[in-house]
């Protein structure tokens, strides 16, 4: 795998997990802890994106 296929599946994962936190949100039965562990997620993807850009 090249580092721009890498660097592009981590930025469709970090998209599909920032719907699912926009989802989550949105939804009355949704659990804090649920959205805190996708904000995680995505924070961690981020980090990682952001280490493959430089």
């Amino acid at each position: 795998m090249t580092i721009s296929s890498h660097l592009s599946e981590l930025k469709r994962k970090h998209d599909a997990l920032s719907q699912q936190v926009e989802e989550a949100q949105k939804s009355p039965s949704s659990d804090d802890l649920t959205v805190v562990e996708l904000k995680k997620q995505k924070l961690r993807l981020k980090e990682e994106i952001s280490k493959f850009a430089n």
